[in-house]
């Protein structure tokens, strides 16, 4: 069962803050990507192209981490611990395109070149960790 995102770190995922991706590559060591993320309610959501490392790191090792940092407010972030319980083309392309106009401004997402092929990787919350100011860091446990 996913834990729940708290409802103080929701404006993360309504603004475009890039989130930093760590993934496991194959000799175990850690992968870190920024990229543009998004929440649907219950997973996160991450858009990447078919046979990128990230994807490739996902597919075989589930387990990652992210965080986000508010980029007006380094002290409003949030840590997510999870696993990759889904990787999928249905509505890749779509969801891509919403990402830029969130990130880019731009109605749909001007890179993509031939034989592309667009997954979103859903990632199950386990653990969560936020901070909305200075000096308190929470954890949210259901």
């Amino acid at each position: 069962m996913p834990v729940p995102i708290p409802d103080q770190a929701l404006d993360l995922f309504q603004q475009p803050a890039l989130a930093h991706l760590a993934t496991l590559m194959p000799d175990d060591t850690p992968q870190v990507t920024p990229i543009w993320i998004d929440f649907d309610g219950t997973y996160l959501l991450v858009n990447t192209l078919k046979g990128r490392q990230k994807e490739l790191n996902m597919h075989k090792r589930p387990k990652v981490g992210l965080d986000i940092v508010d980029p007006t407010n380094p002290w409003h972030w949030l840590s997510v611990r999870g696993q990759v319980v889904e990787i999928t083309e249905e509505g890749a392309n779509e969801h891509i395109d919403k990402m830029a106009k969130k990130y880019m401004g731009q109605d749909t997402y001007g890179f993509h070149q031939p034989g592309d092929v667009r997954v979103i990787c859903k990632i199950q919350p386990d653990r969560v960790n936020y901070q909305t100011s200075p000096r308190k860091v929470d954890t949210f446990r259901p």
